[in-house]
């Protein structure tokens, strides 16, 4: 039985910053771009089924330069919509609020687009991990994408709901590894590079 393997994308200048960045379409900063070459020999010996990626740019770069060739590009891996929060860090959303925001507690606001509900993100984590889980008897599905999306996904795998992908920090550049224990679908690694 094969794996999932999540990879996050290598650092942006928006990603360095703590901007949330959801339908931006920021590139790899050089620093990403060399994570993402790290890459390359942590996947070596795998059989893969699948390689999806998001079709952001950051995640395409990422899986290039990791040496990885999509067979899809997959509108279910893109990051959540941040609305309101687009291009903000945590620390000016809270100074504006009067308090510490979070998006696994408070969400998002609309803005120049409506921004997006864990929940949301949660029902395309589940069509994701449903369409993955049909490969996993061929070999390893990798899907190279962001971190509060893969976070939600994560948790989805895991059996849990959306909201504790907060448990789940994913750095830039890093990947984890979705497997099985006993046919109970566990985490078998995290945040590695």
């Amino acid at each position: 039985m094969g794996e999932v393997v999540v990879i996050r994308h290598g650092q942006t200048e928006w990603s360095l910053s703590g901007q949330h960045t959801g339908v931006t379409d920021l590139p790899l900063l050089p620093e990403g771009e060399e994570q993402a070459r790290r890459l390359r020999g942590d996947l070596d010996g795998r059989t893969l089924a699948a390689v999806w990626t998001s079709p952001r740019l950051r995640a395409r770069q990422t899986a290039e330069l990791a040496g990885l060739t999509p067979t899809a590009t997959d509108e279910d891996l893109v990051e959540l919509d941040y609305g309101g929060y687009e291009g903000r860090t945590t620390a000016e959303i809270s100074a504006q609020l009067g308090r510490l925001w979070s998006i696994w507690d408070d969400g998002t606001v609309p803005g120049d687009t409506p921004g997006e509900t864990l929940a949301d993100v949660g029902a395309r984590a589940d069509r994701v991990l449903d369409r993955a889980r049909r490969l996993l008897a061929d070999g390893d599905v990798v899907l190279v994408a962001h971190g509060h999306v893969l976070r939600v996904l994560t948790a989805r795998w895991l059996g849990l709901e959306p909201r504790a992908g907060a448990l789940l920090a994913l750095p830039a550049g890093s990947y984890g590894v979705l497997g099985h224990e006993h046919d109970r679908p566990v985490l078998t690694g995290w945040g590695l590079h």
